[in-house]
């Protein structure tokens, strides 16, 4: 199946996640341009319903799409990126059956709490200054119960 693959393999990823950010920056520092290239889904730029999808849709999971059409998603996507990358002895476990399924759900559980994750460092931080004003994620107020305990501390 691997040498039947028609690439570049196009890896679609969420720009904005720091730990996703972290892995594409690893992979672009191996990957040949001929076997895989890279879209940001958070670019202003991206247009997922171009691609018969929605913005939603390619956020719930990893996206990468082979030359010939054929789509690949979650861990999946994952092993095809790192084999495009030359690292697919790296991602070697994930086709082992009887850890596929741990795997899985180690895949799912990251997915529900990526959204939670902006406050981590972003690899390329410098990206999200313009002007020397630099945007950080929103941050919930905090509740009653929490302000009555920072007003106990000090």
């Amino acid at each position: 199946m691997y040498k039947k693959m028609k690439w570049p393999l196009t890896l679609y990823f969420d720009g904005e996640c720091p730990l996703c950010a972290r892995e594409i920056k690893f992979l672009r520092g191996r990957a040949v341009t001929d076997r895989l290239l890279f879209v940001d889904i958070s670019s202003g730029a991206f247009d997922a319903e171009a691609l018969g999808l929605t913005f939603e849709h390619m956020q719930s999971s990893l996206h990468a799409r082979f030359a010939d059409g054929r789509w690949v998603t979650g861990l999946d996507a994952t092993l095809w990126s790192w084999r495009a990358a030359g690292l697919g002895f790296w991602a070697t476990p994930l086709t082992w059956r009887a850890l596929r399924p741990l795997f899985e759900f180690g895949y799912r559980l990251f997915c529900r709490l990526r959204p939670h994750l902006a406050w981590l460092p972003h690899p390329e931080g410098g990206r999200r200054c313009v002007d020397q004003q630099c945007a950080v994620p929103a941050s919930k107020p905090a509740s009653d119960k929490q302000a009555i305990l920072k007003k106990k501390q000090t």
